[in-house]
């Protein structure tokens, strides 16, 4: 794994996994599936890490046109983590482009990947709705 926030915008490839840095650690046989997307992962701490910097930055690689496909990983449960997940909203304010290219959404758990969708990530951010369910 590259560190994302050490890395040049330009050197990316058609598919970027932007993972928690704790991923390959915690979750290990969940990461290997990660693998199997692709080579190109980039770790980033959300603990250490203000998201806002992420968001810049991620938003710098989509600029330069090579990426086709970005996939965001977290491992469950983590408070910090899961802003992962919100800075493909982020950049759909920020950015035109964005339409273009295909956002995928996994939560490492019991070490193993599951597919988060669109309207379950939208629906965490909100938790008034979310206590109503």
């Amino acid at each position: 794994m590259k560190r994302l926030m050490e890395t040049n915008i330009y050197d990316v490839d058609e598919v970027l996994i932007v993972a928690g840095s704790c991923l390959k650690f915690m979750q290990p046989k969940a990461f290997s599936e990660i693998e199997k997307i692709s080579s190109n992962i980039y770790s980033v701490c959300l603990e250490e890490t203000h998201v806002n910097m992420v968001i810049t930055k991620v938003g710098g690689i989509l600029r330069t046109g090579k990426v086709k496909k970005i996939v965001f990983v977290s491992v469950d449960k983590s408070p910090h983590c899961i802003q992962m997940h919100y800075i493909q909203d982020e950049l759909k304010k920020m950015m035109n482009n964005l339409e273009n290219i295909i956002v995928e959404n996994y939560v490492a758990v019991d070490n193993r990947i599951e597919l988060i969708s669109p309207e379950v990530i939208s629906l965490s951010k909100n938790l008034s709705k979310l206590s109503t369910l």
